[in-house]
């Protein structure tokens, strides 16, 4: 098991490649607070945005007398509009998550942690509020909160299929669940809509094992889950694979299909590649103003 400490260094390690994230805030009721990051708009805080000419109806008091000084006009000095959106994230911890197909390839639930916790830091650099799902741990700030989900992340799931939390959804928020998404679609389903119901929209990310794309088994052959509750003996495998290929297809698909209908985005991400290629389509996903 990684100690917090190895895991929080290796996800600051892939934040650090990237430019601090600020999600694209909307202001709305349950989710708009006065953070310490700045929307480059015009509004409260504490940050120098610009200065402007002043206009009818501007009181007396905004009047920047020393940079009026300087000309015939006079000018008012404003400030950077600040916003911190609530960010909730959740990691799919069961046993089905430490499949890896080789020892040179990252478990799927190491990858999903890392990626998971690469984003948090950057969130909170950002001035978000990042938190997980349910009421175990509500968004906060600060470089605390990073340890408090390094210190979660690190507790696996005995359960052989993670289950979404959807209790205690704040409304308006946003979210990024990561999961390999092959256990029962109904509850992931239920916490979905749920969080469309809510006015929550966000990110779905997929992490596959290449094994479990490319099903590269023949002969004979023992399936068993990680938590060892299921199990399927066959005496020629490659028979499986046509099968296997096409339900891992509807899958995507249907996953693809609820993204859509909740007004989600859907990634793929395998960990034979990069945890820095992820977390790129992680940042701009939720960094897009639809999201």
């Amino acid at each position: 098991m990684r100690t917090p400490a190895a895991l929080r260094q290796r996800a600051e390690e892939e934040a650090a490649k990237l430019p601090a994230l600020l999600a694209r805030a909307e202001q709305l009721a349950g989710s708009v607070l006065l953070g310490e990051h700045g929307r480059r708009r015009s509004g409260y805080g504490d940050d120098f945005w610009q200065y402007r000419p002043v206009q009818p109806g501007d009181p007396r008091r905004w009047i920047d007398w020393r940079r009026s000084a300087r000309s015939d006009d006079k000018f008012v000095r404003e400030r950077e509009w600040q916003i911190a959106q609530s960010v909730m994230l959740w990691v799919d911890q069961s046993a089905a998550m430490q499949f890896s197909s080789s020892k040179a390839l990252s478990h799927k639930g190491d990858r999903a942690r890392n990626i998971a916790l690469a984003t948090a830091i950057l969130l909170i650099r950002g001035g978000e509020r990042v938190g997980l799902t349910g009421t175990l741990l509500p968004p906060r700030r600060g470089r605390n909160q990073v340890l408090r989900l390094a210190e979660f992340f690190s507790d696996p799931a005995p359960e052989d299929y993670g289950v979404p939390e959807h209790r205690a959804m704040i409304p308006n928020a946003r979210a990024l669940f990561l999961s390999d998404f092959l256990g029962p679609m109904e509850e992931l389903r239920v916490a979905m809509t749920k969080a469309a119901d809510r006015g929550i929209r966000g990110v779905l990310l997929q992490v596959l094992d290449p094994a479990e794309e490319a099903f590269p088994y023949h002969g004979r052959t023992i399936f068993e889950s990680i938590g060892g509750t299921l199990a399927h003996e066959t005496l020629k495998a490659s028979d499986l694979r046509e099968r296997y290929l096409m339900r891992l297809a509807e899958r995507k698909d249907a996953l693809q299909q609820l993204a859509r209908a909740t007004g989600w985005q859907y990634g793929l991400h395998h960990t034979d590649a990069s945890a820095q290629s992820a977390l790129l389509w992680v940042w701009q996903a939720m960094d897009r103003g639809t999201v």
